[in-house]
C-alpha cells in the first residue's frame, strides 16, 4: 500500500475529529458566547449542510487541478477555518467557519477517495478506501474523546487549536508523498466530462446503492447521535460510562473498516448483503435490549463494525461501478455518506420529540435499515436477468471468447 494513502488517512482523522468533537463541546460554546445550545447545535448542522453541498461543487471546483494541489488547498482552508473559528469572539463568524470548513473537508474527502484508489491495483482498491475511511474511525475512538478532554480543561478554543495543529503534518505529507495527476483523473489523462460522469452516477446502477448508503449511514448516526441519553436514561450507566461506549463503538468501527478493506474486493456482495441485514438485527436488538447495561454495552461496538463495515463496502462498491466517473465518485460517495449523517439525527430527534422515548432512535435505526434493504432487493429484482436475456448473454460471452475480446470488467456490473 502506497505510503500516501495511509496520509490521506490521517488527514481525514483530523477533518474527522473536526466532524464529530463538538457534541462534547457545546455547552462550553454556548456559554462563552451567549447563545442557547439550540444555536450551538446549529454549528454541527451547518457542517453537515457544508459537507453535503461541497462535496460535489468542490470536485467540480478542483477536476482540473493537479490532485497535490487540490488536496493541499483544501486542507489549508480547512486549517484556515479553524484558526479563525479558534480566535472569533463572535457566534456568526464561527457559524461561517464551520461551513467554510465543511466545505474544505468535503472536497479533501472526495479528491482522497479518488486518489487513494487511483493509485493501487484493482485487488487493494477495497483496502485503500478503507485506509481512508479508517481515519473516521480513529477520530470516534482517539479525536472526539481528546477534543471533549481539552475542551474541558482549556476551553472549547483549544480544541479547534489542535485540529488545526494535527492537520500541518498532513499537509506537509501530502506535498511530499501524493502524485500530481488531475483531481479525477490519472496523470496525463483528458479529464472525463461532467456530463459523461453525470450520467453514469445518475443511472440506474448507481442510484440504488447511494440511496442504500444513505440509507445505511442515516440508521448508524440516528442512534449514535443519541447513544448518550439512550445510556444514561434507559440502560441506567452513569455518565462516566459514555467515553466508554463511544470508545467501544469506534473501535467497532476501526474494526470494521478494516475487515471490509480486506474482503470487499473479493466478495463485495456478500459483505454488503451480510451487514445490511446483520445491522437491521442488531439496531433491532438493541431497541429491545436498551434496558440491560451488559447487552447494551456488547451490542455497542458489534454495531460499529457492522456499520462502518458495510459503509465501507458500499463506498468501495460506488467506486467499482463509476470507474467512468472518476472525479464525481468519491463526491457522490460522500455526499451520500453525510446525507445519511444529516438526516438520520434529524428522524431520531422528531422520534423522541414525539414522545416514543430514549429508544426510539434505535427503533428509527432499525426502520431505516429495513428500509435500506427494500431497496437493494427490489434493485436485485428488477435487474436480475430474464431467461433469454440469460441465454443472449451466455451467446455474447462465447462470440466474446470466439473473438478473443475481453469480457468485460467485474468491477463494473451490479
Amino acid at each position: 500500500m502506497p505510503f500516501a494513502v495511509y496520509v490521506l488517512g490521517l488527514a481525514v482523522f483530523a477533518q474527522g475529529t473536526s466532524e464529530f468533537m463538538l457534541s462534547g463541546l457545546l455547552s462550553g460554546i454556548a456559554a462563552d458566547l451567549d447563545v442557547s445550545l439550540s444555536a450551538a447545535g446549529l454549528l454541527t448542522s451547518a457542517f453537515a449542510v457544508g459537507m453535503v453541498l461541497g462535496a460535489p461543487v468542490m470536485a467540480l471546483a478542483g477536476r482540473t487541478w493537479p490532485r497535490r494541489r487540490a488536496l493541499l488547498l483544501f486542507l489549508a482552508v480547512f486549517v484556515a477555518a479553524h484558526a479563525v473559528g479558534a480566535l472569533t469572539p463572535g457566534y456568526g463568524v464561527l457559524l461561517a467557519t464551520r461551513f467554510v470548513g465543511a466545505l474544505a473537508n468535503a472536497g479533501f474527502w472526495a479528491v482522497a477517495l479518488s486518489t487513494a484508489v487511483a493509485m493501487v491495483p484493482d485487488r487493494l482498491k477495497g483496502r485503500a478506501t478503507a485506509v481512508v475511511v479508517g481515519g473516521v474511525t480513529i477520530a470516534c475512538v482517539v479525536g472526539v474523546p481528546a477534543g471533549a478532554v481539552l475542551g474541558e480543561r482549556w476551553g472549547w478554543r483549544s480544541a479547534f487549536w489542535a485540529v488545526a495543529i494535527v492537520s500541518l503534518p498532513a499537509f506537509l505529507a501530502v506535498l511530499r508523498s501524493v502524485p500530481g495527476g488531475r483531481g479525477g483523473t490519472d496523470v496525463g489523462a483528458d479529464p472525463v466530462s461532467v456530463r459523461d460522469e453525470l450520467r453514469v452516477l445518475t443511472g440506474p446502477r448507481l442510484r440504488p446503492v447511494l440511496l442504500t448508503m444513505a440509507l445505511v449511514q442515516g440508521a448508524t448516526f440516528c442512534t449514535f447521535s443519541y447513544l448518550e441519553p439512550l445510556l444514561t436514561r434507559e440502560t441506567g450507566l452513569g455518565a462516566g460510562w459514555v467515553p466508554v461506549a463511544l470508545a467501544l463503538f469506534g473501535a467497532g468501527a476501526f474494526a470494521g473498516v478494516t475487515a471490509a478493506g480486506r474482503y470487499a474486493d473479493a466478495h463485495p456482495l456478500a459483505v454488503v448483503a451480510t451487514g445490511m441485514a446483520a445491522l437491521t438485527v442488531g439496531w433491532s436488538a438493541l431497541a429491545l435490549t436498551a434496558g440491560s447495561p451488559v447487552l447494551a454495552l456488547a451490542l455497542v461496538p458489534l454495531l460499529g463494525l457492522l456499520a462502518f463495515g458495510t459503509g465501507t463496502a458500499l463506498i468501495t462498491r460506488v467506486l467499482g461501478l463509476a470507474p467512468e466517473a472518476p472525479t464525481l465518485a468519491g463526491a457522490f460517495s460522500t455526499t451520500a455518506f453525510n446525507l445519511g449523517a444529516t438526516v438520520g439525527p434529524w428522524a431520531g430527534g422528531l422520534a423522541l420529540d414525539a414522545g416514543f422515548g430514549h429508544r426510539a432512535p434505535v427503533g428509527v435505526s432499525a426502520l431505516l435499515m429495513a428500509a435500506a434493504l427494500l431497496v437493494a432487493a427490489t434493485t436485485a429484482k428488477s435487474r436480475r436477468p430474464r431467461a433469454g436475456e440469460r441465454r443472449l448473454s451466455a451467446v455474447n460471452r462465447s462470440a466474446r471468447r470466439r473473438r478473443g475480446s475481453p469480457g468485460e470488467h467485474p468491477g463494473t456490473r451490479l
